[in-house]
């Protein structure tokens, strides 16, 4: 799959790994000494010769989301496939009711010792590993998209507010051009997993991208409130549709695919998620593949691979986060398939706008600041 921008970066991404990555936070702040982790030394890791190393892939939610999950699993199998790692994952549901085996699971596997190394992620686990790894200091875990703050946890978390920043420009720009399946309005919507850092992180660089590029786009922000409730997901979308919106970015997991859906039958465009949604779908839902325009990717799967090449080489640093953003192939944006159908001119913002993001220049937001006003700016930017 080619990524938006890889190619130009891909040396820069080799020189990295090579070079081992300083610290970052959850907070997506990019000054190492704000890292709050637990300073250790890289003594004691998980073994590092030619054996295939043993890894779990503990997954609060199920395979099949399209997004975030399957890009963890993507990454696994391509490190398996290597002969990196062997691996097998435990799908543990994403209700409510299902929590309690999120917490279980982990301890059961922790408690075996049988793996030198279990993944999890999403900050809906950073409390749960965090009691598990101080329970269990010998064994090693890798948390991406979350930050745990113990000596034999590896976090590695995203630069999503400026991912947003990029998808932003992109449909507002898309919303105020003469494509095909645009309105004469000037609104973009964002269906959003739940109201909480993390997502609001992505609808900040969303917002503020958006905003740099037409100042007259308004964005219908609404929230799902899970991660699976595709019906619910559709049922924001169609309603976000009816106010005039033509282009959706869906960030929610699996209920993001109810946008789809949506998005879909009412002849929009879509914006995927996490992973390459539009050949995702084209399998087995053509019709939601036809209507995905490009998708914002969180490389999972890549981060996964970046740290596991740090682990074999020795350079991994324990208690501490590896934040990885546009740069480093952490965040960025599909470029195949109906990528193409984007005018110019979008595509030509989109080459300007991604360094200014990268060197600083243009400076985003984060909602992982306590003193940004995150309901303010989403309030301020409503149809």
């Amino acid at each position: 799959m080619k990524k938006y921008l890889s190619v130009l970066l891909a040396a820069l991404m080799v020189l990295t790994i090579m070079a081992g990555c300083g610290g970052g936070n959850g907070g997506n702040t990019s000054t190492p000494s704000n890292n709050p982790s637990t300073p250790a030394d890289n003594g004691g890791s998980a073994p590092s010769g030619s054996e295939p190393l043993k890894v779990a892939n503990v997954v609060n939610g199920n395979l099949g989301d399209k997004s975030f999950f399957d890009s963890c699993e993507a990454g696994l199998k391509k490190l398996q496939d290597d002969g990196v790692i062997t691996y097998k994952t435990f799908e543990l549901g994403a209700t409510d009711a299902d929590q309690p085996k999120w917490v279980s699971t982990l301890d059961e596997l922790s408690a075996d010792g049988s793996y030198d190394l279990i993944v999890c992620g999403t900050y809906q686990m950073d409390a749960i590993l965090n009691d598990c790894a101080a329970k269990y200091p010998d064994q090693k875990y890798f948390i991406y998209d979350a930050e745990v703050a113990q000596p034999n946890v590896a976090s590695i978390t995203f630069k999503q507010n400026d991912l947003g920043y990029l998808v932003g420009t992109a449909a507002a720009l898309m919303t105020t051009s003469s494509m095909e399946k645009i309105n004469p309005e000037k609104v973009i919507g964002f269906v959003g997993g739940e109201d909480g850092p993390v997502i609001n992180d992505f609808l900040t660089g969303f917002i503020q991208g958006a905003q740099a590029a037409d100042p007259e786009v308004k964005i219908d922000t609404q929230y799902v409130g899970n991660f699976y409730d595709t019906g619910k997901g559709k049922e924001i979308a169609n309603v976000m549709v009816n106010n005039k919106c033509d282009v959706i970015w869906g960030v929610a997991g699996g209920a993001g695919n109810g946008a789809a859906e949506a998005a879909a039958e009412k002849d929009i465009w879509f914006i995927g998620v996490d992973s390459d949604q539009e050949a995702t779908f084209s399998a087995n839902q053509p019709q939601m593949a036809a209507v995905t325009i490009f998708s914002g990717l969180k490389n999972c799967g890549d981060g996964i691979i970046y740290m596991m090449g740090k682990l074999k080489d020795g350079s991994i640093e324990w208690g501490k986060t590896t934040q990885l953003g546009i740069a480093e192939g952490g965040v960025g944006l599909t470029s195949g398939g109906n990528f193409a159908k984007l005018p110019d001119n979008i595509k030509k913002a989109l080459d300007d706008v991604a360094p200014k993001v990268t060197s600083g220049e243009i400076k985003v937001d984060t909602a992982f600041d306590e003193s940004f006003d995150i309901k303010g700016l989403r309030d301020s930017v409503r149809p």
